[in-house]
């Protein structure tokens, strides 16, 4: 079983199915819900993330109450092995740097325990809260992924690609320690 990843204002706990339903409540409100989406039964496609075996899912604990949810895949191939990550947070903690010290961490335990060398993110373009936040993680922008996402509304969206090299890691571990 996995273990849990310690921040600085933050802890990561594997994620499971009695999460479901705050997870679901987190994934409803409009705040996230605009650029998480979903379709009308978000208990049963958390459900479904959390029993995919390529996702590894973390609930984002605060002050012991659970947040939201942050999680990992990894592209295996030898030339071209990185991990990606997703986050959401609950509106009521947005701004209070949870989300950077969530990613940080987890990026961090990608490096020193999975061995990858390059994490990458791919926020929506117009989504500059979570753009902000992972640039003080210590992500960089790449570029822009053109039409890369279908909207609710069935048009396509920009997405920004962001990269964080190991090398690059702000804070203990990091090139700034």
């Amino acid at each position: 079983m996995r273990s849990s990843l310690h921040g600085a204002l933050v802890t990561l706990r594997p994620a499971t199915a009695a999460d479901i339903a705050v997870l679901a409540d987190i994934r409803a409100t409009p705040e996230v819900r605009r650029w998480w989406r979903g379709g009308p039964d978000l208990p049963a496609e958390i459900a479904e993330d959390l029993a995919d075996p390529g996702t590894h899912t973390y609930v984002v604990l605060h002050q012991g109450l659970v947040v939201g949810a942050i999680q990992w895949s990894a592209e295996e191939e030898p030339d071209y092995r990185h991990a990606s990550i997703d986050i959401f947070l609950g509106p009521e903690v947005h701004g209070r740097g949870l989300g950077t010290d969530a990613v940080r961490t987890l990026a961090r335990h990608l490096f020193t325990e999975h061995g990858h060398h390059r994490v990458v993110i791919d926020p929506a373009a117009g989504n500059t809260a979570a753009i902000r936040s992972y640039t003080k993680a210590g992500f960089r922008p790449v570029g822009i992924m053109r039409r890369y996402e279908r909207g609710p509304d069935g048009s396509w969206h920009d997405n920004l690609l962001m990269d964080l090299l190991a090398d690059d890691l702000p804070g203990p571990g990091g090139p700034a320690s």
